[in-house]
């Protein structure tokens, strides 16, 4: 799989997934592995993946609570 780009632009470096993606990508190329240990390679990224979403659906749920606050009168 090839990223669309080298840097965000907000940024001027990589993000966490392009950084992971990279890294698994050169582990796959570097080690020549079998269709199989690609599978399990794929498969691990769909699942580190899908921890970001979750972790993602945790904060949004979050956010999306009221929040409790202490009352100051002020004279």
């Amino acid at each position: 799989m090839e990223n669309e780009h080298t840097e965000h632009s907000h940024t001027k470096s990589k993000c966490a997934f392009c950084e992971a993606s990279e890294t698994m990508e050169r582990v796959m190329g570097a080690f020549g592995p079998s269709e199989d240990a690609t599978n399990h390679f794929r498969q691990s990224k769909v699942e580190f993946l899908k921890g970001i979403r979750s972790m993602l659906d945790d904060q949004i749920q979050d956010m999306g609570r009221p929040r409790k606050g202490t009352r100051v009168v002020i004279d």
